[in-house]
Parts: structure tokens; C-alpha cells; sequence
């Protein structure tokens, strides 16, 4: 087995954590593989692996070994494809981090789609509203709301969504209905908040052109956007979300537009990857095709 092979052979193991499934995904010898990974670790005088009866899962070592070897594999996958017909129809494995709303009510339910364009490439999606270091992480692209801050990352804006504010007919009777976004501090607001900082969002409103934000108190707060819309469901608090993420809401009087007088500023989302992804064949058609996607949708949400 070559080295290649043989690091192929070693990300399948720690992707599927299992000898016996990584050799028969790759159609080899179990007995083969066993001794590819000694042959590897030998070579690299480290272990790789910690094999027990039930599962097998990298060292530290074989962690930050695995996240370099996608890399490597990966590059080679768009150097080979940039040479040759391939780039029209990539191969290999193309790894999203997206939001959860976004993965479930955007983008995986068109995959079937994707997937018809090019049926030779396989995708793994990681869902979440945390922050991703793509490159530490090994992923290719991330599609994210609001204004990219990392300069090493290449982005294209997607879409801007159309916001509103609103809150459950039982907030509201409860504590009143605002009529001018300065009684919002009278209010109580569902907050968000995510692992690597805790903010206060304020509401955000564009009056005579300009962009002004109004505080309001709060006593819950979240880190995920379904948890953001079921707080607000259960009276918890008032909320300024995309239209798009409780449509049905407002549809079934669950949810109650407030202050539909004034107009919240659209929020972007954009899909970001690290710079040298920018030629990379799979990258560059899923961008394609996420954009006419959100294209399609947006154009015309309100």
C-alpha cells in the first residue's frame, strides 16, 4: 500500500472508528489494513491509535495527524481535478458547516437535487449556531448569518433576509402590546448567546434611513436558533428574527408581528471558505449552487 493509500486508509478508520468497516468501504483485507497502520505508525514512530475490543479512536497525536491528512487528501483531490474533466463533475467528500435552520429548512431538503448534478461527491454536514475554525476543523465551506469578521476567509453573500419582530398573543396580553420601539425597554427580550461570547442583542430598526438599536431587558437566554423561536412561543419574551424561520407562526396567530410599522434591517448570510478552497472544484460548485438557491427562495421573501 502506498502513502497515499495508506493515509486514505487511516481518515477512514477515524472517520468510521472501525478497521473492519474502513476496509470494507476501501474493499480490502481487514488483515491488510491492520497492517497498513502498523507500517504507518512505525514510519511515524507515534501512535495513531487507541484500538480497544468495542471501538477505535485516534491519539492526540493521531487527532492532529487525521485533521492534517483531510487537508492533504483534499488538495490533492483539487489538484488532480484542476489537470483533468473532473473539475466538471468532482469527486470526494464535501464537508458544510451550517446553521441548523438552514440545513433543514434550506439546503438539505434540495440536496437530492445537488446530488443529481454530481453524483459523485459525498457530503458531511455539521449543524450548530456555534462559531467553526474551518481549517482546524477540516471543514470546506460554512454558510453563516450576519457580516463575516474573519479576513481569511473568502465569502459571497447569499441572501438578505427579511426580518420581524414579534411575540406569543400571551406575552402580550400579559404585558401589553409596544406601539413605538422606545417602550421596548419595558419589555422583556429573549437573548442569544453563543460559546465564545455572551450578547445582549438590542432591536434594530432602520428609521429615516439610518440603522438605531433599542435595549430591552431579559431574564432567558439561548444559543440556538430553534431554542430562540420556542422561547418566544412559550411567552418567554419578545423576539427580531427572520420572516422566513416562523412564517407558519404568523400564519397560525401563534406568533404576532409587533411595531409592523417600522422596518428591521435585512440580515445577511453569507457561504465562507478558507482562501485556499477559493479553486477548489467541489467548493466551487456547491458556491454555484447554493447561491442560485438562495437566489431563488429569497429574491422575492418578504
Amino acid at each position: 500500500m502506498d502513502k497515499f493509500d495508506s493515509l486514505k486508509l487511516y481518515c477512514k478508520i477515524v472517520e468510521l472508528g472501525s478497521f473492519t468497516q474502513a476496509a470494507g468501504v476501501l474493499q480490502i483485507p481487514r488483515a491488510t489494513a491492520t497492517y497498513a497502520m502498523q507500517q504507518l505508525e512505525q514510519r511515524l514512530n507515534s501512535r495513531l491509535l487507541e484500538r480497544t475490543t468495542r471501538q477505535v479512536k485516534p491519539t492526540l497525536d493521531g487527532q492532529a495527524f487525521y485533521q492534517r491528512c483531510v487537508r492533504i487528501l483534499s488538495e490533492l483531490d483539487d489538484a488532480e481535478a484542476s489537470l483533468n474533466t473532473v473539475a466538471a463533475n468532482p469527486a470526494g467528500l464535501l464537508r458544510l458547516g451550517l446553521h441548523g435552520v438552514h440545513a433543514a429548512q434550506i439546503i438539505i431538503p434540495a440536496l437530492p437535487q445537488f446530488r443529481a448534478f454530481y453524483p459523485q461527491l459525498d457530503i458531511a454536514i455539521s449543524t450548530g449556531d456555534r462559531l467553526v475554525d474551518l481549517v482546524r476543523e477540516s471543514i470546506d465551506l460554512v454558510v453563516r448569518i450576519g457580516v463575516p469578521k474573519d479576513s481569511t476567509l473568502v465569502g459571497k453573500k447569499l441572501a438578505a433576509l427579511p426580518q420581524v419582530v414579534c411575540a406569543s398573543p400571551a406575552y402580550l396580553q400579559q404585558h401589553g402590546v409596544p406601539m413605538q420601539p422606545e417602550q421596548l425597554s419595558q419589555h422583556q427580550a429573549v437573548g442569544f448567546f453563543s460559546s465564545d461570547h455572551n450578547v445582549s442583542y438590542p432591536f434594530s430598526f432602520l428609521i429615516e434611513g439610518a440603522e438605531q438599536d433599542f435595549p430591552a431587558k431579559g431574564w432567558l437566554s439561548v444559543n440556538d436558533a430553534e431554542s430562540y423561536t420556542a422561547a418566544a412561543l412559550a411567552g418567554c419574551g419578545i423576539i427580531q428574527v427572520p420572516n422566513f424561520r416562523i412564517k407558519r407562526y404568523l400564519e397560525s396567530g401563534d406568533l404576532v408581528q409587533i411595531l409592523s410599522h417600522l422596518q428591521s434591517p435585512a440580515l445577511p448570510v453569507h457561504v465562507l471558505y478558507p482562501q485556499h478552497n477559493q479553486l477548489s472544484p467541489r467548493v466551487k460548485v456547491f458556491v454555484e449552487w447554493v447561491s442560485a438557491l438562495y437566489k431563488q427562495k429569497f429574491s422575492t421573501e418578504k
